[in-house]
């Protein structure tokens, strides 16, 4: 019989000290969303605003009320985001590239307000696309730094994965929402 440790020639590895565990505050968030976020502040104003669309239940989505009309929740995310690209240059080069698209094809009509109108409308349906998309990155960023979870409803069942008719829900953590005031 021996013992196993006269033969070892390394220290036993000691498990290191944990570090204490700072509560989650806004300044929490703002760091950790600076570290693991490309655009951090865009995130953060998706999460404020996810955090006040689920201000009762905790969750925003599939659908949520705006007004008298229910919108889905991406969408209503890319609405509430949009006055912050009205002067993005980005903005003002699809509104050129669409007024160019409908003279092109003569669907402009003669009166100028209503020519405005319609181009105001196609940049609006254009800029939601993409602001969905913009949407979905930053939850997808969100999920990553542990502050939301997402998952989809609709259709027969709740899933875990997106598709057949499916709409996404966002809950904001418990954590989270104390930091934000919304707990």
């Amino acid at each position: 019989m021996f013992q196993p440790d006269l033969f070892q020639t390394t220290p036993p590895v000691q498990p290191a000290p944990k570090a204490p565990t700072r509560t989650m505050d806004l300044p929490a968030v703002l760091e950790r969303l600076s570290t693991l976020c490309e655009r951090p502040r865009y995130s953060f104003m998706v999460l404020n605003l996810i955090a006040q669309a689920s201000a009762q239940t905790g969750s925003a989505g599939p659908y949520v009320r705006d007004g008298n009309r229910r919108v889905a929740v991406r969408d209503w995310l890319s609405d509430a985001l949009m006055p912050v690209a009205q002067r993005d240059p980005r903005r003002l080069a699809i509104a050129d590239k669409v007024r160019a698209e409908l003279e092109t094809k003569r669907a402009l009509p003669a009166d100028p307000a209503e020519a405005e109108a319609m181009i105001e409308s196609e940049v609006r349906k254009r800029v939601r696309q993409s602001g969905r998309t913009n949407v979905s990155r930053a939850v997808s960023e969100l999920v990553r730094a542990g502050l939301v979870r997402r998952h989809y409803q609709g259709y027969r069942v709740d899933h875990a994965n997106r598709g057949a008719q499916r709409q996404a829900v966002y809950t904001v953590t418990e954590e989270a929402r104390r930091a934000l005031g919304h707990g």
